[in-house]
């Protein structure tokens, strides 16, 4: 696996996040779909026009991965696909963001907030290519509105919580 950037743009509406990521499934499902209803959900809310705040405890912690990172099942083309969707995203980005032969002041202007502001088809397009991966690691259908994808995510975090308990 190839270590991907430690800021990462979690989902598509929140300001850059860090977290410390070597992995590219891992990286894959916190930027996809599910990923992104799960924490527009799960949020805390802030400032004049009540906006999102991604927060670890609430967003990241609660969400149910496909598998569990670092538990993922090894050799499953499922896990693979979602890695090569999400270095193709990076890859794309990254292109956007320096390409050879801008200015340094051209390239100030190529940000991660100003690239999703504007939203290209190609990023629309890897987003949709990831998000498809990722619906295909949980073996969900590709069309679910955000409020099933939301009741599928809640389900599983609840079926998890309760096997923990039952463990501890």
């Amino acid at each position: 696996m190839s270590p991907l950037p430690l800021i990462l743009s979690i989902t598509r509406r929140f300001a850059p996040t860090r977290i410390a990521c070597d992995d590219d499934y891992f990286f894959g499902c916190l930027h996809s779909r599910p990923h992104e209803v799960w924490s527009l959900n799960t949020s805390p809310r802030h400032g004049v026009g009540n906006d999102p705040t991604y927060n670890a405890e609430s967003c990241f912690l609660t969400f149910p991965f496909p598998w569990l990172p670092g538990r993922e099942p090894a050799g499953d083309p499922r896990v693979e696909a979602i890695a090569q969707a999400a270095r193709e995203l990076v890859g794309k980005r990254d292109a956007w963001l320096n390409p050879p032969g801008l200015s340094e002041a051209e390239l100030k202007k190529r940000t991660l907030t100003n690239l999703y502001n504007q939203r290209p088809t190609w990023l629309d397009l890897a987003h949709r290519k990831l998000d498809a991966v990722v619906c295909d690691a949980y073996g969900w259908p590709h069309d679910l509105s955000d409020e099933e994808m939301l009741e599928r995510l809640l389900a599983l975090n609840l079926e998890r919580a309760a096997k923990w308990i039952d463990v501890s």
